[in-house]
């Protein structure tokens, strides 16, 4: 079986990132030894942890990575991630058949996108 261990994110300040990220969901920072510089999220239940390292990254069009969230409330979820740094693109709500769906796409202070839709 072949599981996501990380989801490293290519950022310019790696601790604000970390920081970001771990309020935004919940987890808690990893404690490293102090030669190791990239920083790390534990998220909580199973799943992969983030990894923040400062390094160079695409431009803002063509990011490396994208992450979808869902929540139970989308517009309190987006309110308190904006209180947290990160800002809304847009928020679309498409119709597929019988289903509606409404997501926001947002950026966390670095410009990476990821986008909000409730379950």
């Amino acid at each position: 079986m072949t599981q996501i261990k990380t989801i490293t994110f290519a950022c310019e300040n790696s601790s604000q990132l970390a920081s970001f990220w771990a309020e935004a969901m919940e987890g808690d920072r990893r404690d490293l030894p102090s030669y190791i510089d990239p920083e790390v999220v534990n998220l909580p239940g199973e799943g992969p942890d983030l990894l923040f390292k400062e390094m160079p990254k695409g431009t803002q069009r063509d990011l490396p990575i994208h992450i979808d969230l869902t929540v139970e409330d989308r517009e309190l979820t987006v309110k308190r991630f904006c209180d947290l740094g990160a800002s809304v693109r847009e928020t679309k709500t498409e119709t597929y058949g019988p289903n509606t769906e409404t997501w926001t796409i947002m950026e966390d202070p670095e410009g990476n996108g990821f986008c909000v839709t409730e379950q």
